[in-house]
């Protein structure tokens, strides 16, 4: 009995059915569950897919944002080459001489990749060899010519610029030492003759030499952004085309065209004729290589008489209503001026215009004074060359000094002759003759940055100025010119070469400066016409009425739905038909 209470035994568990037997896991190794092990791997994949993607997140927000900022290019190009060079590139590019657009983009010059072959003729054995292989895929260039180059004693000599990919490939597979390519890339102008005075030619080695090529180098070499240009392609082509078929109508010796917003002084079109193609120099005459747009200095004649006619009112001197005598011939101490077919009888401001009176105008320059003749000129921009256009070639225009300009000078200044300014500069002054009185500065870049502008008379003296030109088309001279719906306005110009110290009558150059639509005007027009021949449409006369006239009227029917101009039909049926059939009057010059 003692021994039951002083020894205590643990008795068995005695487990009932159905009760759970529970396991002591405490001292033994067992594996972990299966869904654990799942879940786990499945965070541990997802954690390593968010940092990945945080990270590429961050990377292209740096490259898309914070590094497109400091890539965006200046907002405005300045006109002098040092203002580019700050001018950063998007992205490497093996193109180094950047593309010409026009104003929507299309591309007029481009580069491409190519490669020139050089020699090292003091690495080359068996030349004559060598020079027998290389002319066989060479087969622009002789056998004896090859030669002659890798036998000489130097050690570098190029032997083909600009090889196609076939002969570099075929040469490489030669395997001759001494051999050797050099990157490089070649100038390409997809419109040929197209644009060649405006954009002008690179060298061999890709360097401007003329034109926009030569007076932007530093901007287009130093930058692959794109340079776009205010030329419009499709307007440059219109024109082109009509002016080409007019000098062959016509026979002359060359032409010259300028289209410019008068509302901003873009040049949407610039054409000097003959041209070339910029693509091959070779063979190209000197009259072909000349810009007569923006370099050519002529007395341009009858159109000055819209800056003279300008001038009068402007200075208050004169009024639309003041009749002057062209009764008879102008009798001043050197010269005697007369009238082409002149009306003889007294004429007031309108009717000199229309008219074209010599004498009418030159009384109204001796009315005004020298001293306000100069400063009127002058502020038109008639003094200096256009520093603003930015191709190399420019005109200087030829004005007799001050101590030289007398009496006659005045006169004669007065109608058109005594000073010789470039195509440019005529319609550059036009454009704010008709635009309000505000000078344009003229450009062909297209850019964010206005250009300097000034006052050059009053918007009512413009606001007759655009009546009297109106006049001019209407009833004058340039009625050949009054297309239907479009309101055209402007002057003619007859001006006779002069040469060896003598004016020929029957070689002239021809002009037309107008405007269009004259109620409100947005664009102005330039036609030059170098010695056209008579024909028998034209009942032998060359004046501008029968030429440059009917080539603007061409012209502006084309162009108008272009420039998404709507024509304004407010005019009667039956008054636009008497002004479009009207018979072509002679004496009205």
């Amino acid at each position: 009995m003692l021994g039951k209470y002083l020894f205590h035994r643990e008795k068995a568990h005695f487990y009932h059915p159905g009760e759970e037997i529970r396991i002591d896991r405490s001292n033994h190794f067992y594996e972990k569950d299966s869904l654990n092990s799942v879940r786990a791997r499945v965070a541990l994949a997802s954690a390593a897919f968010f940092f990945v993607y945080t990270v590429l997140t961050i990377r292209l927000f740096d490259l898309c944002v914070l590094q497109a900022q400091e890539l965006t290019p200046s907002a405005s190009y300045a006109l002098d080459d040092n203002d580019f060079k700050d001018v950063l590139k998007y992205t490497s590019n093996p193109i180094k001489r950047a593309d010409i657009l026009d104003r929507n983009g299309t591309i007029i010059a481009t580069s491409l990749p190519t490669v020139h072959l050089y020699a090292q003729p003091h690495k080359i054995r068996g030349k004559a060899l060598v020079a027998q292989k290389l002319a066989l895929i060479l087969t622009d260039m002789s056998y004896d010519e090859i030669f002659r180059k890798i036998d000489r004693k130097n050690k570098f000599v190029y032997l083909k610029r600009n090889l196609t990919p076939s002969q570099q490939y075929q040469i490489n597979a030669l395997g001759i030492p001494g051999l050797e390519f050099e990157k490089s890339e070649k100038r390409i102008y997809p419109h040929k003759n197209l644009f060649a005075h405006i954009i002008g030619a690179t060298n061999i080695d890709n360097e401007g030499i003329s034109g926009i090529e030569k007076q932007l180098d530093s901007r287009l070499s130093q930058s692959d952004i794109p340079l776009t240009l205010t030329i419009d392609a499709g307007l440059q082509d219109t024109i082109r085309t009509e002016l080409a078929e007019a000098v062959k109508k016509f026979n002359a010796e060359g032409a010259s065209a300028i289209l410019m917003d008068v509302r901003t002084g873009e040049i949407l079109s610039m054409i000097s004729l003959p041209d070339y193609d910029p693509n091959s120099f070779n063979n190209i005459s000197e009259r072909a290589q000349f810009n007569f747009t923006t370099k050519g200095v002529y007395e341009p004649g009858s159109v000055l008489k819209i800056f003279n006619a300008a001038l009068g009112l402007e200075s208050g001197k004169v009024k639309i209503t003041d009749k002057f005598d062209a009764t008879q011939p102008l009798k001043l101490r050197y010269n005697v001026i007369k009238d082409y077919r002149g009306e003889n009888r007294w004429l007031d401001l309108p009717e000199i215009l229309i008219y074209s009176s010599n004498i009418g105008s030159a009384r109204i320059a001796l009315k005004v004074g020298k001293n306000e003749q100069r400063r009127f000129l002058d502020n038109l921009g008639f003094f200096k060359p256009i520093s603003s256009i930015e191709v190399t070639e420019k005109g200087i225009p030829l004005i007799p000094s001050e101590k030289r300009w007398n009496e006659s000078t005045t006169a004669t200044v007065g109608y058109g002759y005594g000073i010789s300014v470039t195509p440019l500069h005529l319609i550059s002054a036009f454009a704010s003759v008709v635009n309000g009185g505000t000078y344009f500065q003229p450009t062909l870049v297209k850019n964010h940055k206005k250009l300097a502008s000034h006052r050059t008379m009053s918007y009512n003296t413009s606001m007759q100025m655009r009546k009297l030109l109106r006049g001019v088309v209407v009833e004058g001279s340039g009625k050949r010119a009054n297309i239907a719906g479009y309101e055209v306005a402007g002057k003619t110009g007859t001006a006779q070469k002069l040469i060896n110290g003598r004016y020929i009558d029957k070689k002239v150059m021809t002009s037309f400066l107008a405007t269009f639509p004259v109620s409100d005007p947005k664009y102005a027009l330039y036609l030059m016409m170098d010695e056209p021949k008579a024909t028998k449409e034209t009942w032998g006369f060359v004046t501008s009425g029968w030429n440059t006239v009917p080539t603007a009227g061409k012209i502006i029917t084309a162009i108008a739905p272009q420039l998404n101009l709507p024509a304004n039909n407010d005019l009667s049926e039956s008054r636009r038909e008497r002004i479009i059939n009207a018979a072509y009057t002679v004496k009205k010059k």
